[in-house]
């Protein structure tokens, strides 16, 4: 069951990582990921640690683990400083500390490929603490996509119900997570949003995976005024009972990754704007109630058993 006590050093997460990977035949690179858990090793004894894999053909060939850090932490100037990105003087490498600045902070997290290193700092806000566009679009650093797009985010309830910010330094992307209202979550909205951005309609499995959220996220960048793509999230103990086909590999990660076996999992479901369906599995390595990176999927848990 989640928190289930585990051993976790550099070594032991590394080891955990290196298993994991294998399931779906991908070789973890020393090189790539013994310098994040390092650089990070002090908050490795109390972070919440997870695996993720995704189903989609711009993933295939890689792994990711994340993992939470506290509010002290400043991840981006030891990533700087440890040499696991490089300064740049893109506003991407300014956008956290304009976040630091302007909003109150709960904790962050940290995400890794096994072949690609470093990829994305998170920014958890305080519980109930929500964000608003309004704030957030004054900051020099942020895309001005998320501007452009204040009038879709306004018709649909989001515009104050920012949760989590994710920075991805490799891609220069930005993800916004929201605790969206229900009606978000509505066939016919679901629908609506697709088609305000320009994205295919989703699948029937999709509309059914949907209804079953309980929180979205949208992806923006810097260089294009689109929302990428909007992505929904289930918990679940059986991930396998969303999918008519997950690929061979997917599948088998998923009835053998030792970790979680028996918990409950994150998915992520989202619609490419060429039109590919793909789903991201997150299972517990190590469990912490406690952490905001599970406060919504707490809450979709405790509503569930009230």
């Amino acid at each position: 069951m989640p928190g289930a006590e585990v051993a976790v050093d550099v070594a032991s997460v590394y080891a955990a990582i290196e298993k994991s990977a294998e399931l779906l035949d991908v070789t973890a690179s020393r090189d790539a990921v013994w310098p994040v858990l390092t650089a990070f090793e002090d908050a490795l004894p109390q972070a919440v640690i997870a695996f993720r894999v995704a189903t989609n053909a711009r993933h295939e060939g890689d792994f990711d683990a994340r993992f939470t850090l506290p509010r002290e932490a400043d991840p981006y100037a030891v990533a700087l400083s440890s040499g696991l990105i490089a300064k740049t003087d893109h506003p991407v490498g300014d956008l956290l500390a304009d976040l630091q600045q302007l909003c109150p902070i709960d904790s962050y997290g940290v995400d890794l490929g096994v072949i690609s290193g470093f990829k994305k700092i998170w920014v958890y806000f305080p519980a109930g603490e929500h964000e608003t566009l309004a704030r957030l679009t004054g900051l020099a650093s942020m895309p001005r996509s998320l501007a452009g797009n204040a009038e879709f985010f306004t018709r649909y309830g989001l515009a104050d119900k920012v949760d989590v910010i994710g920075i991805d330094y490799r891609s220069r992307t930005m993800n916004l997570y929201f605790a969206a209202p229900a009606e978000c979550f509505e066939r016919d909205t679901v629908l609506a949003m697709h088609r305000d951005i320009g994205l295919p309609n989703p699948s029937e499995q999709m509309f059914t995976f949907c209804a079953k959220s309980f929180g979205l996220y949208t992806t923006l960048n810097w260089d294009s005024m689109k929302i990428e793509r909007i992505s929904y999230g289930v918990k679940t103990e059986n991930p396998m009972a969303f999918f008519a086909r997950l690929g061979t590999k997917v599948e088998h990660f998923v009835k053998s990754v030792p970790y979680g076996v028996d918990d409950l999992k994150m998915v992520y479901a989202a619609v490419t704007s060429d039109g590919e369906e793909y789903y991201k599995l997150q299972s517990y390595y190590r469990w912490r109630s406690v952490s905001r990176l599970n406060a919504a999927y707490i809450a979709a848990r405790d509503t569930e058993s009230a």
